[in-house]
């Protein structure tokens, strides 16, 4: 199978981005599959080549197959690169089919990056979102000055769901979704029943307790926190749709207790520092950027505490959950559906209900035990969520829409 990938950009500080890297890392490439990746930008696939046409590759390189076609990219706001990266990806693997004798078996994407994608990996239904956020992008409960950014978001938005409903209602486009809440928000929205159900994994070799107990006293160090601070841990690049909010609020009601915030991720400030200091939090909210090393944000947490108002997974959480630590998850986000409440974390009914994020925070501060017994239930259960089976189900997958286009039934694995 000669397999296109493509993507705008590929490195594991992205949820989406690191989905797809573990899975390109383990997927059967050499003999007769040939991957090749169509992206703006690539990092941390060490075994990827950049291609060059017409150049030999060794018999090494020849044998892991993996080539990145760098695809052009413009500078400007995110609906102009979208739409150009869109239509750019599309015609280098027109002129490598063309030109090069590159015809591609089956193309892959993680998202909608383009209009002849065979299979496609659903991370988030755009018609749900815009459902949830359609009240704050009112330009009439902003200030004028937020009108710009409003009108570029709903446009992208739009632009989005249109192509949602053209893509996904397609029966000849296989789809396949990061949890089942995701499939049926499919259902709904498009009518389609034969979505496949493959969840986010997670290196539990990596992330686990024993490396977490290792770094532990130097991940604390590095973030300034003290032996009686309980370590809340959020991890997620649009904190408003993460829960933000309603999480600083909830905390506003414990201010007695000996808490701290570590809030990673790339998204404006502003107004949640602002928010810290109405609420007199200052001192207890550290804003930090994203790292490959996510292991010192976990090591340095006494629990993970995610209050999304909309999350199609939340990888975050199952590697919290790898390491150890006690959950808080959102109904609202797709990784519940392997939590039971008070067994192997705990789940917000409502994310928007400061009050039961409050108490949940509080009966994990106040009872040690408790986070021990969640966490160590949380760790059994992550070790089924692994990369290899996230990876065995997609090349499942991937072969069998590869037999439906041949026109032959499915090959049984």
């Amino acid at each position: 199978m000669r397999l296109a990938v493509i993507s705008p950009f590929l490195d594991r500080t992205h949820g989406t981005e690191r989905n797809l890297i573990e899975q390109l890392e383990r997927l059967p490439v050499g003999g007769e599959t040939e991957l090749h990746i169509y992206a703006q930008r690539l990092q941390d696939i060490p075994t990827a080549l950049p291609y060059k046409a017409g150049e030999q590759l060794t018999a090494a390189e020849a044998c892991k197959k993996v080539l990145w076609h760098r695809v052009p990219a413009i500078p400007g706001p995110h609906l102009l690169q979208y739409v150009f990266w869109f239509h750019a990806n599309r015609t280098c693997r027109w002129w490598d089919a063309k030109y090069r004798d590159l015809k591609y078996e089956l193309t892959y994407s993680p998202g909608i990056n383009a209009s002849d994608a065979d299979c496609i990996t659903v991370h988030m239904v755009f018609h749900e979102f815009y459902r949830l956020v359609i009240s704050e992008l009112s330009f009439r409960g902003n200030p004028v000055t937020h009108w710009p950014r409003l009108l570029h978001r709903r446009l992208y938005y739009r632009l989005i769901m249109s192509l949602e409903k053209r893509l996904y209602a397609n029966p000849q486009v296989a789809l396949a979704a990061v949890s089942s809440q995701v499939a049926e928000q499919m259902k709904r929205y498009f009518q389609r029943t034969d979505v496949r159900v493959i969840r986010h994994g997670v290196d539990a070799e990596r992330l686990s307790p024993s490396r977490r107990s290792e770094r532990r006293a130097s991940a604390r160090q590095l973030f300034g926190l003290q032996a009686e601070d309980f370590a809340l841990l959020l991890i997620g690049n649009d904190w408003k749709v993460k829960g933000l909010d309603g999480l600083l609020c909830a905390l506003r009601d414990l201010h007695d207790l000996s808490w701290k915030l570590l809030v990673v991720g790339s998204d404006s400030r502003g107004p949640f520092e602002g928010a810290v200091r109405d609420f007199g939090l200052s001192g207890r909210v550290f804003f930090l950027a994203t790292s490959p090393d996510v292991l010192q944000f976990y090591a340095a947490a006494d629990a993970y505490v995610g209050p999304s108002l909309q999350d199609s997974y939340g990888l975050p959480v199952v590697e919290a959950m790898a390491c150890g630590l006690p959950v808080i998850s959102s109904s609202r986000a797709g990784v519940s559906e392997i939590i039971e409440n008070g067994v192997n974390g705990v789940v917000l009914r409502d994310p928007s209900d400061t009050r039961e994020i409050s108490f949940a925070i509080w009966s994990l501060i106040s009872n040690p035990e408790l986070c021990l017994k969640l966490g160590q239930q949380a760790r059994r259960t992550a070790l089924n969520e692994t990369w290899d089976r996230n990876a065995q189900a997609t090349w499942d997958w991937l072969n069998e829409a590869l037999q439906k286009k041949r026109g032959r039934p499915p090959i049984e694995s």
